[in-house]
């Protein structure tokens, strides 16, 4: 393990050195095909020793979202989840006070969110220090994270911890890279852009791609790529997360510090112990997840608006929504009466293909 962490250091001491420039660019894009191949091979360690996951770690996934609160030790996060969940998790002015994941439920608008208050980080927890790669592998399954930071404290802490989380192969509050790329038998490395490109040549897409033994294969860019996307989809193991950045403790600042934070995208300023903006943080965390309620109607009677049943917004056709209730009942479907924004008519029948939005209503008609 040393030995790759050693690696690991001396690539990036002599990323720091190398100038940015378009002479350096093949250089630098070898360095970061190869650093992104021993943080895999630090992430997924050989099988022999090495303890488990450690207590509290192996969290079972409940309730239709699942949101994981990451930051710093002392940050307040635990007080945070006793004010948003009511579970108790122990919450004491001294660092390192959570060590396992504590899980608590919100009930938000019909749907049941699951909040997972992880044990605080420290740097270098992409390598492997501290609990770091158990609280980082257990942020990788959440469909939204809270970097929670104090507001009296410097805002450096934001940058660290999102370091750690990208070391892990979580990208926050981005897209996933439009580029295709596509291996084959043979015939060398195709490369097409459909768009002018600042930061990637053939040179370096050929460096990148030789350094994982790739030698064949069809990569076509619709937009300016850096090496880094190009990294990104070759490993394959990466995740696209919404965060939000919550600013506790805001209570201790002044109004003029407020206002900066308050223009800074992505964020939520709060105060956990006086339960200031709450409500606003749930807001935009229903936001973020980025959900859609569906109501069912049992034929002959009102529709059912105290439980609705919750999709995603990728994933809203009436094929899902039938899945989402019962995975038989796609067998018995002739056709579906919709009522709500998704349909002209009120109600209009519909296909499985039907993709519904939010608060619609539907009746499911089985076949006889």
């Amino acid at each position: 393990m040393a030995t790759v962490m050693q690696k690991i250091k001396d690539i990036e001491d002599e990323m720091a050195r190398t100038q940015k420039n378009k002479a350096t660019a093949h250089h630098l894009g070898l360095l970061k095909a190869k650093l992104a191949k021993l943080r895999r091979e630090l992430l997924t360690p050989s099988s022999k020793g090495g303890g488990g996951a450690g207590e509290g770690f192996d969290v079972t996934k409940s309730g239709d979202a699942r949101v994981g609160l990451v930051g710093f030790p002392s940050v307040g996060k635990s007080t945070l989840l006793n004010k948003l969940t009511g579970t108790f998790s122990e919450v004491a002015s001294y660092e390192f006070t959570t060590l396992t994941c504590i899980p608590g439920v919100i009930m938000y608008k019909g749907a049941k969110i699951q909040l997972l208050d992880l044990p605080g980080i420290i740097e270098g927890a992409k390598d492997g220090k501290g609990r770091g790669r158990q609280v980082i592998s257990t942020a990788r399954t959440c469909n939204c994270i809270l970097i929670v930071l104090d507001a009296i404290k410097p805002i450096t802490h934001k940058r660290l911890i999102e370091k750690e989380l990208e070391g892990f192969g979580i990208r926050l509050n981005k897209e996933r890279p439009n580029l295709t790329f596509r291996r084959k038998e043979k015939g060398g490395i195709n490369f097409t852009s459909t768009v002018t490109n600042t930061n990637l040549d053939l040179e370096t897409v050929k460096a990148i791609c030789s350094e994982y033994r790739i030698h064949n294969a069809d990569i076509s860019l619709r937009y300016d790529a850096t090496a880094d996307d190009l990294i990104d989809v070759i490993e394959g193991s990466r995740v696209y997360i919404p965060c939000i950045y919550v600013v506790n403790k805001i209570d201790q600042i002044t109004l003029e510090e407020l206002e900066i934070l308050d223009k800074l995208p992505h964020y939520c300023p709060i105060s956990a112990h006086l339960e200031w903006n709450l409500d606003g943080l749930l807001e935009k965390i229903w936001e973020y997840l980025d959900l859609v309620r569906i109501y069912t109607k049992p034929k002959g009677m009102n529709p059912d608006y105290d439980d609705p049943v919750i999709l995603s917004s990728k994933r809203r056709t009436v094929e899902d929504f039938c899945n989402r209730i019962h995975k038989d009942m796609l067998k018995q479907f002739k056709y579906a009466l919709v009522w709500g924004s998704s349909v002209k008519h009120k109600p209009q029948r519909v296909g499985k293909e039907h993709e519904l939005d939010d608060e619609d209503v539907v009746q499911i008609i089985k076949k006889l």
